[in-house]
């Protein structure tokens, strides 16, 4: 996994960089406590867990290749199954360190595991996040190991041993983003989560940005690697994130006009988020970036002419739609429930540079497990890794 080109070592070695630099900011947060976070009590969950909700989407989209490939025995599509599944494990690693780096104090965590601990299940939704989102870590590190093991062996893999865990991680992949969503709309005393929609919404984005964020590594792997992959994977998944981000836009148009055309008293959430709120008006302009980079990106896909341009060209709206999302995720959705508090304050929140080193040192560790581990299905695959005695 660790031989390859000057380019390839050149990517660890900076991944490594990032790496380090998030493990010294998280050696600060250790030692002086949350208090170097920008985190206070009126705004307790923060930069960690936007990227936490964010991540548990782009988990889940593994399952869009899942399905044609593995339900409906699409051979294309299949082919790159494998690549979408670790994506899916960088992906499920980060979210549980943003966790973990969220709480403040990991050796706490003792608390929750039975039999030293009360685990809460299953009345607190807390707990079943920790459930599907390790068993869906586990799903996913056994049916591509199996798969890659038989494949490197030269042996034909048994049905039985690695299907029925295809089919049960095509259910768990909804179940992780919709627990996530249930998260956050069971908190009753957060109006601005409160909402039906919610979970739809979460889904139809994670369909969105996951996709995309899927192909610009099948891109990566399709322009400097033998990988068997046809143009109709990377067509299919187009398609998907283009459905999916015209039915995360309708979603959120409808949420914005049933927040404001209503103009409750809990409507003051979305006020802050969207036109500011008493003078304040910090997220304003992320959440407008937001929705035009969605837009316009949008257009680009509709039109189709984007897609016979040039690589960079053709792959720039899947990154405008992973950058609108992430927006969304977090400055669209975890900052403004909070803003104001139910006792009617306003305290303003934007992540220091410590939770920023943090987040980017979590982010080079799960770009560094997607890289070792696709490098390794890789050459496995087409055939440049065999057993010693093959």
């Amino acid at each position: 996994m660790f031989t390859g080109s000057t380019l390839y070592h050149s990517w660890l070695v900076f991944l490594a960089g990032l790496i380090a630099m998030g493990g010294y900011a998280y050696y600060r947060q250790t030692e002086l406590g949350l208090g170097v976070t920008a985190m206070s009590d009126q705004v307790s969950w923060g930069l960690y867990i936007a990227n936490f909700t964010f991540l548990v989407g782009v988990a889940a989209a593994a399952v869009m290749m899942v399905i044609p490939g593995y339900l409906y025995h699409n051979k294309e599509v299949k082919g790159g199954v494998l690549l979408g599944e670790m994506v899916a494990i960088g992906a499920i690693v980060m979210c549980l360190l943003f966790v973990v780096a969220d709480l403040g104090r990991p050796d706490r965590m003792w608390h929750m595991i039975p039999p030293f601990g009360k685990f809460n299940f299953p009345v607190s939704m807390l707990a079943w996040d920790v459930v599907v989102l390790n068993g869906y870590l586990l799903l996913n590190l056994h049916v591509p190991g199996y798969l890659l093991y038989k494949r490197y062996r030269g042996e034909e893999p048994a049905k039985w041993i690695y299907l029925p865990f295809v089919y049960i991680s095509i259910v768990w992949a909804i179940s992780i983003h919709t627990v996530t969503a249930f998260l956050y709309t069971g908190l009753a005393g957060r109006p601005y989560w409160n909402a039906a929609i919610l979970a739809p919404r979460f889904i139809a984005s994670a369909f969105c940005a996951g996709p995309a964020f899927i192909i610009l590594i099948l891109e990566i792997v399709k322009g400097r690697t033998r990988f068997p992959m046809g143009d109709r994977l990377i067509t299919f998944l187009r398609m998907v994130v283009l459905i999916a981000g015209l039915i995360n836009l309708f979603l959120l148009i409808s949420e914005i006009f049933t927040e404001f055309y209503a103009d409750s008293a809990h409507v003051a959430s979305a006020r802050y988020l969207f036109f500011g709120l008493h003078g304040h008006n910090v997220l304003v302009p992320w959440i407008w970036t937001s929705i035009t980079l969605n837009v316009l990106a949008l257009l680009a896909l509709v039109s189709r002419k984007v897609e016979k341009r040039g690589l960079y060209l053709r792959n720039l709206p899947l990154l405008m739609l992973i950058i609108a999302i992430w927006i969304e995720k977090g400055m669209g959705l975890v900052f403004p429930g909070f803003i104001p508090t139910p006792l009617g304050e306003i305290v303003e929140y934007l992540p220091s540079a410590n939770e920023v080193m943090v987040t980017v040192g979590i982010w080079g560790i799960g770009l560094f497990i997607m890289t070792v581990l696709i490098k390794h299905a890789v050459d496995i695959e087409t055939g440049e890794v065999r057993p010693p005695d093959m």
